[in-house]
């Protein structure tokens, strides 16, 4: 295979669609590093894996030597994105986009390079704008052209309203390639729309259209819905290295594919090809295929050695092999009379409430330092301490501390 060839295959690697990917080689043959952009806009302070998705992307063509533009969107934030929502998106205050700037700029570098990365705010050409250059920008798309965008359709369609101002967004985020000018500008399968607006501008202000490079969608941890903080089906990066473990190894043996594909670095394709071979015919079992993306993830939001301490937890309390004392402990507040165990499970987050506790203790789910617990009125004091279980996967340790 041609330095040319791998280049694109680790690039085409995980990706829904490549538009061009002829104009994406004629780029890579031309020798200079290519500018390669993907926007985020500042609408939460945490990332998760979902959002590491795109960044990943970044950092391989990082890899190969290209320029790597991390475009805060502070502007375009307080606008607030429409992609994928039936209602107008309340827009952000100034106050929230740039605090949730300061920490996202602090997350990105888990996964890039500093060195390799220009990080930029589009206040900085937005902010210079006044009303008749946003005019003149309106000017260079249709209602008609904005209503072919799938969300706008639906909510035209249903009388539902669409405000001016988010008619505007997909021009601002298009110009941002255009004040950048951006060779490549890779985004989520739902900012497709927004991404080619960016093409068109180009063409409109003269520069050559960028490549669009779309990604999917994570799956969360429940393998139907986009991971989303929202819906409770993520795992954050900034998470301890336990809960990134124990989260990972929780999740279907078909996700675990999807998931080495889009977030690993160390797994190849032709590897991770051999692995569904091993996979299938027993020689692998899955749970060690998954162990291993737990390790690396771990790895790469803390270090080598939290992730082996993770890993040994985990592995101490699900499989007996180790010393559960490696894994953090967590203290419980509790009052001086004590609290029992139902309250306890749903206290260490092990149970949503009391009655999910007292059905799982009559389902013999429930473990005390790897022993069976049935006694639903158990109190438990201040000073205790142990590994609480609630089947095979869900554990906690804790420490109870009087109020």
């Amino acid at each position: 295979m041609s330095e040319l060839e791998q280049a694109l295959s680790t690039i085409a690697r995980g990706a829904d669609e490549i538009i061009k990917r002829e104009d994406l080689a004629e780029r890579l043959k031309g020798g200079r590093p290519l500018r390669i952009k993907a926007g985020f806009d500042p609408t939460a302070p945490d990332l998760h894996l979902g959002h590491t998705v795109l960044l990943n992307k970044m950092r391989q063509f990082q890899d190969l030597g290209h320029q790597v533009i991390f475009l805060i969107g502070d502007f375009t934030g307080m606008i607030g994105d429409p992609t994928g929502k039936n209602v107008t998106r309340k827009p952000l205050t100034r106050e929230d986009v740039l605090a949730n700037a300061e920490t996202y700029a602090e997350q990105v570098y888990k996964v890039l390079d500093r060195g390799k990365t220009e990080l930029r705010f589009n206040s900085e050409w937005f902010g210079k704008m006044n009303a008749a250059d946003m005019i003149k920008l309106a000017a260079q798309h249709t209602v008609a052209r904005m209503l072919e965008r799938d969300d706008f359709t639906k909510r035209y369609a249903a009388q539902q309203p669409i405000a001016i101002h988010e008619f505007l967004y997909p021009l601002v985020q298009g110009y941002d390639s255009v004040a950048l000018k951006a060779d490549v500008e890779l985004g989520g399968t739902d900012q497709k729309f927004n991404l080619l607006m960016g093409r068109a501008l180009q063409e409109h202000h003269g520069q050559p259209p960028q490549i669009v490079l779309t990604m999917p969608l994570l799956e969360g941890l429940d393998g139907v819905n986009k991971m989303s903080k929202s819906l409770g089906n993520y795992i954050g990066i900034n998470e301890p290295a336990i809960d990134i473990v124990t989260k990972t190894m929780k999740i279907g043996d078909e996700l675990m594919w999807r998931w080495f594909e889009l977030l690993s670095f160390e797994v190849t394709l032709d590897e991770l090809a051999r692995m569904k071979r091993d996979v299938a015919g027993g020689a692998l079992n899955p749970r060690d295929a998954k162990l291993r993306l737990a390790r690396e993830l771990a790895t790469r939001f803390h270090d080598a050695a939290a992730a082996e301490q993770a890993v040994a937890g985990w592995q101490a309390v699900v499989r007996g092999e180790g010393d559960t004392s490696l894994l953090p402990r967590a203290d419980i507040t509790v009052p001086a009379e004590g609290i029992r165990l139902a309250a306890l499970l749903a206290a260490a987050g092990l149970a949503g409430s009391n009655s999910e506790a007292n059905r799982k203790l009559k389902e013999r789910a429930v473990r005390i330092d790897a022993s069976v617990v049935e006694d639903a009125q158990r109190v438990f004091h201040p000073g205790f301490e142990g590994v609480l279980q609630v089947g095979k996967r869900n554990f906690a340790r804790v420490r109870l501390v009087s109020a």
